[in-house]
Formats: structure tokens, C-alpha cells, sequence
């Protein structure tokens, strides 16, 4: 006897496949505008919530497909407001998502691997190696929960992909995901200048960004090759601190933008006086912000966070040689969930109190 075909995951479907896919129902193609709206804007988990479809045809698409959103998420709250989304796969794999507030702006950071292709010595991520991809609705997902557990006066207002994985490694997800997010007819209708898009340096498709429209961020961590070996040996490997910088300086920044360059700061490793000076001349001519991010220590890290004194002097030596230089705030250390933090220790839940978030339309 034959196996049953497994049901479609509506939201694997791309718009020009879900149009494919009403036709073969013999439905009009205004059906699949109707279908991505209800998984998108509606957030719906259920075939039975999409009310303009008529019970028929409700009832035929049951039959075939499914909506494959999280069953299990679990929240972490930190002290300080943030608060990191654990959410359990279909192949019971884990990834995390981080909810960060500041002031009058709410920042989803989302991952995009499980795990990491690279193995940048300053990252709990990079120590798990890569598992796998995430699909593209795996990374959508993320924002359609996140937006789930939002209190009624909360609005997730940026985007960063930043959090586990290197987002170009898996390119076509991301551009799938990306679409999905900004469509203005089904999609969430997201600004892409609210979506911010980091890379350690796949500068072969950095092209692919910026069609995309979205900013980018350029994860740099060193001022000289022997640095950058050192700290982020694939990285390195893949694209040298020279190729990388003229790679930026060729990127095609649009007038009212500039690059952002991530620098995390390494007590006695890239912190020092001289890195300062070569930092200012490897950023000369390029339009640019810096974000300094104070290493975020994690158990077995043989880094360590430089001190407050030597933090603001690496940022006031930038600002003195007209680069903008920011110190971003470690928000989440206490649940792993400041920037380098996230991770296989996730799981612990020593100190740490597991809120489980039911599913919810």
C-alpha cells in the first residue's frame, strides 16, 4: 500500500509557488495573496482561521497542507528587560532569537544556522560547529513568535540578523526570509532600513545584500592578518582583512547610509593604542560607524572583558580622527544572551528561570 504523502508546509512556499499551488486547486490566483496574508500579517497557525476562504475550500487545503509554525518556545527574561526565545525545531534542534529593548526601540536579533560555519574564537557559537541551515520560514518564524509574546503596547520596531550563524552562508534563505518580511501586499511590510544584516566576510555576496536593500554590518574584530588568523581563522581563510576592506570600500552605500564595522573588544589582545591607529587608517575613506562591543565572557572563554577606562578610551581615540564610535550595551548576560553569548550552554537552566510560552494566535 502506498505511504500517505506528508502534508505541504504552506509556509515553505515562495508567492510565485503558492500561486502555482492555488491553480492546481483550481482557485483564482487572488487565492494565494489570500493564503500569504493570513500566514504572515494574520500570524495564523491554522487552516481553520483563514475565515475568506470558504469552508470548502478551507477544507481542501487541510487535506494537503499545514502551517508548520513553533509548537514549543521557551522565554528566559533577563534582569535587565531583554529576553531570549528558545524555540524547539520539527527535528528537535534548538535555535535562539533575542528580544532587546532600549529606550523607545524593541530589537529582534535572529538566527539564521544552527550552530556556525565559522569558528571566531570570541563566539559560544562558534563552538558548536555547524549543524545545519535554517529554512527560510524557520528564520521568519522567529519574528511571527517573537511578535506573539509581544505585551499589547510593544511593536518589535528593528531587525538584526545576528544572532547564531553566518547569515550569507546560507544566502538563499535569508533572501527568501528577507522577501517574506519586507513584501508590502502579504508580507509584514517591514522598512529594509530597519533590517540590519551581519557578515564575519563573505565578500562574494555582499552584492546579494545590497539588492536586498537592507544595511549592512561587517563583523571586523582585528586590525592587522596575523589578528584576524588568530581570532577568526575561517573567516580569515575565506577573506583577508585587505580584501575585506576593499570589498566595503567598494559596496554600494546609498547617499543617506553608511556601513556599520562590529569590533569586539579583547583585553590585551585588540584593544591597545596601536590597534586605534590602524583601526583609523584600515576605516580612512569609507562612510562608516563603528560599534564597539565589549566581550560578553562566556564559561571556558579564555578571553575577557577590557575595563570601563580602557573601553572609552578605544572610543574616544575614534572619535578623535572623526570615526562615529559607539559602545554597545551587553544587554542579556545573565541568560547568554549578549552578543557572542548565544549557544550550546543554553540549555542550562542553573540560575537562569524558564518561562515555557504557550502557542498562541
Amino acid at each position: 500500500m502506498p505511504k500517505p504523502l506528508a502534508p505541504i508546509n504552506l509556509l515553505a512556499f515562495t508567492e510565485d509557488q503558492m500561486r502555482s499551488f492555488a491553480r492546481r486547486q483550481g482557485w483564482p490566483d487572488y487565492r494565494a495573496g489570500q493564503i500569504l496574508r493570513w500566514l504572515y500579517r494574520r500570524r495564523a497557525r491554522t487552516i481553520d482561521h483563514m475565515t475568506d476562504l470558504s469552508t470548502h475550500d478551507r477544507s481542501t487545503l487541510a487535506k494537503v497542507a499545514t502551517i508548520q509554525r513553533s509548537s514549543h518556545c521557551t522565554m528566559l527574561p533577563s534582569h535587565d528587560g531583554t529576553r531570549k526565545l528558545l524555540f524547539t525545531l520539527d527535528d528537535g534542534m534548538t535555535i535562539e532569537a533575542i528580544l532587546i529593548p532600549d529606550d523607545d526601540r524593541l530589537t529582534l536579533c535572529v538566527s539564521t544556522q544552527i550552530g556556525c560555519m565559522l569558528d571566531c574564537a570570541f563566539c559560544l557559537t562558534g563552538t558548536m560547529g555547524l549543524q545545519r541551515n535554517l529554512k527560510a520560514y524557520e528564520i521568519v518564524d522567529q519574528v511571527l513568535t517573537a511578535q506573539d509574546q509581544l505585551g499589547a503596547n510593544e511593536q518589535i520596531t528593528n531587525l538584526v540578523f545576528m544572532g547564531m550563524g553566518e547569515p550569507l552562508a546560507n544566502c538563499d534563505a535569508l533572501e527568501a526570509a528577507i522577501t517574506c518580511l519586507t513584501n508590502k501586499s502579504w508580507g509584514l511590510g517591514w522598512s529594509p532600513r530597519r533590517i540590519v544584516v551581519s557578515t564575519a566576510g563573505l565578500i562574494s555576496r555582499l552584492p546579494k545584500v545590497a539588492a536586498l536593500g537592507v544595511n549592512l554590518a561587517i563583523s571586523l574584530n582585528a586590525t592587522t592578518e596575523e589578528q584576524r588568523r588568530a581570532l577568526m581563522p575561517a573567516a580569515g581563510e575565506i577573506a583577508s582583512l585587505k580584501s575585506l576592506l576593499t570589498a566595503c570600500r567598494r559596496y554600494p552605500v546609498a547617499p543617506n547610509r553608511r556601513l556599520t564595522f562590529e569590533y569586539v573588544l579583547l583585553a590585551g589582545v585588540n584593544d591597545q593604542q596601536a590597534d586605534i591607529q590602524r583601526l583609523i587608517a584600515l576605516l580612512r575613506n569609507i562612510r562608516c560607524k563603528v560599534n564597539l562591543i565589549p566581550f560578553n565572557e562566556f564559561p571556558g572563554s579564555r578571553f575577557r572583558r577590557p575595563s570601563d577606562r580602557d573601553i572609552l578610551q578605544f572610543q574616544s581615540g575614534l572619535r578623535q580622527a572623526g570615526i562615529d564610535a559607539f559602545v554597545r550595551k551587553s544587554r542579556g548576560r545573565d541568560i547568554l544572551g549578549a552578543c557572542g553569548q548565544l549557544g550550546n550552554l543554553s540549555g542550562s537552566s542553573e540560575g537562569i528561570t524558564l518561562i515555557p510560552i504557550e502557542s498562541r494566535c
